[in-house]
């Protein structure tokens, strides 16, 4: 999954094996996370503020304006 500005959010679509962690429908944070991403994993941050790695197929992109963006990124 390529991250880039205007995806730096995902959606989770899937939770085998860790649904006391990822919550399916949930919008999550990415960090960039390269050896992460060359594994298949993605880092996402979640509510406690800490950040996790995942399989990065339990995740969709979410594609975000530049406004919307800015509007998550003060929400967080």
């Amino acid at each position: 999954m390529k991250k880039t500005r205007a995806s730096a959010y995902v959606v989770c679509i899937k939770n085998n094996e860790y649904e006391a962690s990822l919550e399916r429908r949930k919008i999550y944070r990415v960090l960039e996370d390269a050896v992460a991403e060359r594994r298949g994993l993605v880092r996402v941050v979640d509510e406690s503020r800490e950040s996790y790695l995942y399989p990065e197929d339990h995740f969709l992109p979410i594609k975000l304006e530049r406004p919307l963006l800015k509007a998550f990124a003060h929400a967080a």
